[in-house]
């Protein structure tokens, strides 16, 4: 919105011209997005305690856990709004790529408030249900597939990239629809599952779509690209500043959910940052990287698998609880020890992530 007003500007003041840079925009589109944060978090917490929107406890989970009972919960609602308004500020909203990264977080996250209003406003345990949660879920996935498919101008749109080498480019035809729902919907639940301790999921989300900011910079600068050789992909760059805003308002998230947290995000939140790392990772062409760079979110996924099949299969579990954050509390590390360690853990995994940009 602002880029229209500075490309007018500029024709008579240069300065303005600064404002054309992505880095620049994407700067603004951190503060932005924080600023926000740190200007509504607290009336937003205050009223969700007004209205009694409190965090539920698993019966069975970790002791430590029922303290946490009637913490104010669907933060995420903020952070939806501060990411919209940060990108459609900074963003160039000529481009398609942004659009379809804002439908993509705006639904899934409107999936997560109806699952989260059913279970702590009309009190209903199940909340939307896995069944509709999940069909509603490949409805939104489809869309922005077939968005992405049906608007590719280069074959290396839907192509899959191999990481650490330059010529392997897999061509996926119609299976890139596929792919991309895949991805969207499985990183959405992925961070979903992750969302269990205070900070635990925001922090490596927030690396991750630094990361893959970083990733659509070089995809979408032809220099850039060429120089380290993965596919040019023009319009791309633009998808930094919605990952800038991510991350700014996931770091102002975090001001508040930090441990003993003040506010949980919900399904409105989870749901919608796991779609959007999904989402911008197909853009950038790099699946493979995601599933390195998420790894948290993988094992923890992986971890809930293990334990429902091992149980149903030969009446034994294989971990003290899943997901996996609530093992390590239930061998008796305490809540931050988990979070940190994860967070370390996450930021080496990004670090490989990135690293794959120059080894090829």
């Amino acid at each position: 919105m602002l880029t229209w007003l500075f490309d007018v500007l500029s024709e008579h003041y240069s300065f303005f011209n600064v404002f054309r840079y992505l880095t620049l925009r994407g700067i603004c589109g951190v503060l932005t997005s924080i600023t926000i944060f740190f200007i509504f978090g607290p009336t937003m917490i205050r009223k969700l305690s007004e209205y009694q929107i409190g965090q539920t406890v698993r019966e069975d989970g970790p002791p430590t856990h029922f303290d946490k009972v009637g913490t104010p919960t669907m933060g995420g609602v903020l952070i939806l709004l501060s990411v919209v308004i940060a990108t459609l500020l900074w963003a160039d909203l000529t481009n398609r790529f942004v659009w379809i990264v804002l439908f993509t977080t705006v639904s899934f996250g409107a999936i997560g408030w109806v699952d989260d209003y059913r279970k702590l406003i009309d009190k209903n345990p199940r909340g939307m249900g896995a069944r509709n949660k999940f069909v509603s879920q490949t409805i939104a996935g489809l869309i922005a597939s077939l968005m992405l498919y049906f608007t590719a101008q280069t074959p290396a749109e839907t192509e899959l990239l191999v990481p650490l080498f330059k010529d392997i480019a897999i061509p996926l035809g119609t299976g890139f629809i596929v792919l991309t729902w895949f991805v969207i919907v499985g990183t959405s639940n992925a961070v979903n599952l992750t969302d269990g301790l205070d900070g635990l999921a925001i922090m490596p989300t927030v690396m991750v779509a630094g990361a893959l900011g970083i990733f659509a910079y070089v995809t979408g600068n032809s220099i850039f690209a060429g120089y380290l050789a993965i596919p040019f992909i023009n319009g791309v760059g633009e998808v930094l500043i919605f990952c800038a805003a991510l991350v700014g308002a996931g770091l102002g998230f975090l001001w508040f959910n930090t441990y003993p947290a003040q506010v949980f995000m919900g399904d409105i939140g989870a749901l919608s940052l796991g779609a959007a790392i999904g989402v911008v990772a197909v853009i950038v062409r790099q699946e493979i990287v995601l599933v390195v760079m998420g790894g948290i979110f993988v094992i923890e996924t992986v971890s809930v698998i293990l334990q429902v099949a091992s149980f149903k299969l030969v009446g034994r579990r294989i971990f003290r609880m899943a997901p996996l954050h609530h093992h390590f509390e239930l061998k008796g590390w305490p809540e931050p020890r988990v979070i940190v360690r994860f967070w370390i853990i996450s930021l080496m995994l990004v670090l490989v992530g990135l690293a794959t940009l120059k080894i090829r």
